[in-house]
């Protein structure tokens, strides 16, 4: 009976009985994807080349409703946010693992909608269109397919067993007869064949899409904006590698995560945090008078990353409307402390937008995570020629920008502005490489997942360099000659054909910590991996036991470049169940793992047993 209740919400809401019908071009004309037509598709053989646009627009629809509960789910079972006075009971119940269905968070329907029309589209689209040589319709059809994995990954991540149907439900005869259901291994085992085929394929693109939303710099004056359609697509490579690391098949994993980089030339670009007068404010006490904050002149600053008009970094997002006339808005703004949609509250920059009353608060953890970092500087007057590279004791400088303090109202406290412009980043390219990391650190390679982090994985890892005053030419040593193998052949990013792609490559660390690079930062290899390991007590470190730890550094670089953009419990479930299956230290040791790191939730469940990480499906 629970899964007709839900199958037949899917055909009530989704489907017609007889056809499916998909509106696209009824809503108002200054609704998010509007694609300016008032047709409406009700031919099932999809055999025109324009009708692709139409139902891809209309599947990106269903991603806008899935945002807000997307975000909520990964952040507030997470590790890095707490709840305060301000909180509402479905926010609080979700931290505390005492979400019942009644929450309005615990809704598998958003994504099962998503699915249908996915189901519908690829069901009946006629691939072999043609204009010229090219397939015109095989962009979307590829898009649909990774749409539909993406949507059931959440599902399975969010309520690990689910119902499992690839074709589209249009009566409820139709839902009577699915008896499937699969969990991610089971996913991936049934769409991951078909999503190969289309590996390499560039997400399908209609130029700008006219959305109106509010000026950043002017409340009240309502602009239009453009939203990048191929910033809104889920990439076929990055759905399908991450499949393949979500069920541990972690060679497979970093072959499509470099697939997509390599296809899309996408690498870390040089990011520095802004020393401007309000860090210079509340750093003051902490800032060396022989400081260097200079940085190249292609580098920019990682705030601008959620600026989505000139973002050098996020793939994928979401674009939510600035209200309601306009599509599907978002409360992410508010929960957070900001006031997205406010029409009297000073311009966007205001702080008077700024809301005492926000949902969510960083986490004593992530504030602890954060200040253990050190800031690694160039002192002003180097001397003798040689690099020096000093530490301060700022913390990692991504918090204070990602979590900012406000004095409003008599009170200090703190918002996050990620979600300031209302847009969800899905895919940033610090997700990939960071994911990559940890599928190559499973692989064997820590040296290369921690190059990630360090140096960046650019041509320089296999090059030589002078230390200090030295006249020795010595290598980055922590690069096996494995690695430097593994990074030539089996994922040539520093083959002679692709150097010259990631040669700007550059270490996600140094983006709050600034001088990681070479051999002169104190930022290394061995040093990062002893602070892990001192848990351990013990003089004889294995391969494995670098592994773990390294997957540890990788945990703690997600929390500190991805917070509070829904992936959090995600990844700590992922990586605790890679820990499970290695049975390093036991076979529920990443279990344990994540119960230690939850524990200050005070949740009602043992999270030490898996089954208590899903939320009861309904």
């Amino acid at each position: 009976m629970k899964k007709l209740s839900i199958i037949r919400k899917i055909t009530n809401v989704i489907t017609v009985i007889g056809y499916c019908l998909l509106v696209i071009g009824t809503a108002s004309c200054e609704d998010m994807f509007d694609t300016d037509s008032n047709r409406q598709i009700f031919d099932p053989a999809l055999d025109q080349k324009t009708d692709s646009m139409f139902y891809t627009l209309g599947i990106l629809k269903g991603l806008q409703l899935a945002a807000d509960q997307y975000v909520m789910q990964g952040e507030m079972r997470g590790d890095l946010v707490a709840t305060n006075q301000y909180t509402e009971t479905d926010l609080r119940q979700l931290a505390n693992f005492s979400a019942t269905t009644t929450n309005k968070y615990d809704s598998a329907y958003v994504y099962y909608r998503i699915i249908n029309n996915c189901n519908y589209y690829i069901a009946h689209r006629d691939t072999s269109l043609r204009t010229g040589s090219q397939q015109v319709a095989l962009p979307e059809y590829a898009e649909a397919l990774a749409v539909r994995a993406w949507a059931y990954m959440q599902l399975c991540k969010t309520y690990g067993s689910v119902p499992f149907f690839t074709n589209p439900l249009v009566s409820i005869g139709d839902a009577d007869s699915q008896k499937d259901w699969k969990d991610l291994q089971g996913v991936c085992d049934a769409l991951a064949p078909e999503l190969m085929r289309f590996s390499g394929t560039r997400v399908p693109s209609y130029g700008n899409i006219s959305a109106g939303v509010l000026n950043s710099s002017d409340s009240d004056n309502p602009q239009e904006k453009t939203v990048n359609s191929e910033r809104a697509m889920l990439p076929v490579d990055l759905v399908l590698a991450d499949l393949f690391l979500e069920t541990h098949q972690y060679a497979q994993a970093a072959k499509y995560y470099f697939n997509f980089l390599r296809t899309n030339e996408w690498v870390i670009r040089q990011a520095y945090i802004d020393i401007d007068s309000y860090l210079m404010l509340i750093l003051e006490d902490k800032i060396p008078s022989s400081m260097s904050f200079n940085v190249t002149g292609d580098a920019f600053a990682w705030s601008s990353i959620f600026n989505i008009t000139n973002s050098n970094d996020i793939i994928t997002y979401i674009p939510m409307a600035a209200n309601i006339l306009r599509g599907a808005v978002t409360e992410l703004p508010r929960y957070f402390g900001y006031d997205f949609y406010s029409t009297t509250g000073g311009s966007a920059s205001s702080n008077e937008r700024y809301l005492l009353e926000r949902q969510v608060d960083a986490s004593p953890s992530y504030i602890a995570l954060s200040d253990a970092q050190e800031y690694y500087y160039t002192p002003t007057a180097a001397t003798g020629g040689s690099t020096i590279v000093r530490t301060a004791e700022l913390g990692d400088l991504r918090r204070l920008m990602t979590m900012r303090q406000v004095a409003k109202d008599d009170s200090v406290y703190s918002v996050m502005i990620k979600f300031n412009s209302a847009n969800i980043p899905i895919y940033r390219t610090a997700t990939v490489y960071l994911r990559l990391a940890e599928a190559i650190n499973r692989m064997g390679y820590p040296d290369a997942a921690f190059a990630i982090l360090k140096d960046g994985i650019n041509p320089e890892l296999l090059t030589y360099e002078l230390r200090g005053d030295s006249t020795d030419l010595e290598a980055h040593r922590y690069i096996r000659p494995q690695t430097t193998q593994l990074l030539t052949s089996t994922l040539p990013f520093l083959s002679e054909e692709n150097q010259m792609i990631f040669e700007e490559n550059w270490g996600i660390h140094s983006r709050g910590t600034y001088y990681t690079q070479g051999s002169f930062s104190p930022y290394q290899y061995d040093t990062e991996i002893a602070k892990k390991l001192a848990r351990l007590n013990t003089a004889n470190f294995t391969m494995a036991d670098t592994i773990d730890a390294v997957e540890d550094i990788i945990c703690d670089e997600m929390a500190l470049e991805l917070a509070f953009e829904g992936n959090r419990f995600g990844d700590l479930t992922r990586i605790a169940r890679h820990k499970n299956q290695a049975g390093q230290y036991g076979s529920n040791y990443g279990s344990q793992w994540l119960a230690q790191k939850l524990a200050y939730k005070h949740p009602v469940v043992d999270l030490t047993n898996e089954q208590n990480w899903y939320l009861p499906f309904k």
